[in-house]
């Protein structure tokens, strides 16, 4: 989904099971926000995206197929506000397409892997969740709003993706490391691991008051604001 506007281009991009439109279309024509060229990416997978079976759906892929599309409508240089999942795709995209991200707002990303035991690969072999009852299941358990968007997602990208995202270990480092600025939004209650070190990094840490994991969602004035004074004027 495209929003035309002035440049540089802002780029948003989703979390597992997700759509950015579902997301952020509400944001993303407030008025404080709008006015820029604004991309809703869909990652692979994903709502309107394609859902090949036979891709890996790392981080990585994630990163570097967004970096193709990007790259493919003239962007550079674009702010790039990511939530959860997509937050992790958004600082792996920095790292190693730097010329394509001038900042980053990360909503209550993901950072680090999962403990031991949790998650869609805890629960199910890849067998189980794309051909017995994993999917099925996974869906009754996120709850009505979540399934409304993961039912649109790949069973294959959904694993994949829950996979790689909870095995990996290096986000936190190279978020620690990109020279653009950076912002982390994250409910009012649920302060993000480390964020002593994120701030000694140059990371602005922001609490975002009456709201959950889906701050843009939860209280969508206070993600605007919270968005408008991370990003430069």
């Amino acid at each position: 989904m495209e929003l035309p506007g002035a440049e540089p281009t802002r780029v948003y991009l989703h979390g597992l099971g997700a759509s950015s439109p579902a997301y952020y279309a509400a944001v993303a024509t407030n008025p404080a926000l709008a006015g820029r060229r604004s991309l809703l990416m869909d990652l692979l997978g994903h709502g309107i995206s394609d859902r090949p079976a036979d891709a890996s759906y790392t981080l990585e892929e994630h990163a570097d197929l967004a970096a193709t599309a990007l790259t493919a409508a003239g962007v550079r240089a674009a702010e790039v506000i990511a939530h959860s999942m997509g937050g992790a795709v958004a600082i792996v995209l920095a790292a190693r397409h730097p010329h394509l991200v001038s900042a980053l707002v990360l909503v209550h990303a993901t950072l680090d892997p999962q403990p031991p035991g949790v998650g869609i690969g805890a629960r199910y072999t890849e067998e189980q969740f794309v051909h017995g009852d994993g999917r099925s299941e996974t869906l009754t358990r996120v709850g009505a709003s979540w399934a409304a968007t993961m039912r649109l997602t790949g069973p294959e990208a959904l694993y994949r993706t829950a996979l790689h995202l909870g095995r990996s270990s290096t986000i936190r480092e190279l978020l620690l490391e990109l020279p653009v600025p950076r912002t982390y939004l994250h409910p009012a209650d649920d302060e993000p691991i480390g964020a002593r070190a994120l701030t000694d990094a140059g990371v602005r840490v922001v609490a975002v008051p009456a709201s959950g994991h889906n701050i843009m969602l939860d209280n969508p004035d206070g993600f605007v604001a919270a968005t408008v004074a991370a990003l430069p004027a």
